[in-house]
């Protein structure tokens, strides 16, 4: 390049800050071309997994004779035929009856699922609280505390990760059955206390130990005790974790079948989950699409409501002690 081609203004600097403006717009192109092809593959996603369920959602509000004879897209043609009558007989039991397409009335039992919902939430609250607390106090003294055989107890704890809870329900059935507590809402809180514990102390443990030990020593100069340290400083600082475990063990304890089958099952039918109701329900009324859609999106509002009332806690819990320095 001869020495005038260098000087600012002349042909050959005006090409090459062209052919960079150049670079940099097909660089911007391709980033924009690459994300609208990421959007429409994600909202093609999220339909594939939407449109099933808002056809279920459609359905719980038609009559059985609507659902027998078309489909849920057919709905918004003949909108008055949405009612809320199938939460009606779900959840409060009530009985109610309906004109086919024939003129024949046809009469339907109500399915009470109130109580059953009642006991999820009587299953689910203590078993979620239950294991946070034990689980942060153990975290804590894993993360601050010096005691002989730490390392190694946490060790044994984490290994309890690996135990799938199936090999362990029979053994403990049959000591509830000899302490009585089989059929209990305390032989079940305690059951899914034991099988939570390991998580909640590891993902904890995780999040503590990454709390700047300055503030604990400021606490300790001014005379604060451990039990003070952890109820006004670690608990407020780990409530990401704290919250991300809630997510959690709530929808693992909500959507349980298998441990309330084993340990509420000596209770009869007072004692039975939503998840134990929709079983029955299904083995009962495995027609009735209208009543099973239904109670399904009852059993789904509470766990909807959790997830995202502690939503903005929920990846700050997930990433605890992922990044440290």
């Amino acid at each position: 390049m001869s020495r005038a081609d260098e000087r600012p203004g002349l042909p050959g600097a005006d090409f090459e800050e062209a052919a960079a403006v150049a670079r940099l717009r097909r660089v911007s192109v391709r980033k924009v071309a690459g994300r609208l092809l990421l959007n429409a593959i994600l909202a093609l996603v999220c339909a594939a997994w939407t449109l099933p369920t808002l056809g279920l959602l459609v359905t719980s509000f038609r009559d059985p004779d609507m659902v027998s004879r078309s489909g849920w897209w057919s709905a918004a043609k003949d909108p008055k035929g949405l009612s809320l009558d199938n939460y009606r007989t779900v959840l409060a039991g009530q009985d109610w009856s309906y004109v086919d397409s024939s003129g024949k009335t046809v009469k339907l039992r109500g399915e009470n699922m109130l109580g059953a919902f009642g006991n999820s939430l009587a299953v689910t609250v203590p078993s979620v609280l239950i294991p946070i607390l034990v689980a942060a106090f153990a975290a804590y003294g894993f993360a601050w505390l010096k005691f002989p055989g730490r390392k190694m107890l946490f060790v044994g704890i984490v290994a309890l990760l690996a135990v799938p809870l199936q090999i362990a329900l029979i053994p403990i059935l049959r000591d509830y059955q000899k302490a009585g507590l089989n059929g209990s809402f305390l032989g079940v809180w305690l059951a899914h206390t034991g099988f939570g514990l390991p998580l909640a102390t590891y993902l904890f443990y995780n999040y503590i130990s990454t709390l700047p030990r300055s503030i604990l020593e400021s606490a300790f100069i001014d005379g604060a005790s451990h039990y003070t340290c952890f109820t006004r400083l670690i608990l407020p600082l780990a409530m990401p974790a704290l919250a991300s475990f809630a997510i959690f063990q709530f929808l693992w304890v909500w959507n349980d079948l298998l441990v309330a089958l084993v340990f509420l099952s000596g209770g009869g039918r007072a004692m039975e989950v939503l998840t134990q109701r929709l079983l029955a329900l299904a083995g009962t009324r495995g027609q009735d699409w209208h009543l099973l859609t239904a109670g399904a999106f009852v059993s789904m509002l509470l766990p909807l409501a959790v997830f995202f009332g502690l939503q903005k806690h929920f990846v700050r819990g997930l990433l605890a002690g992922s990044v440290k320095g």
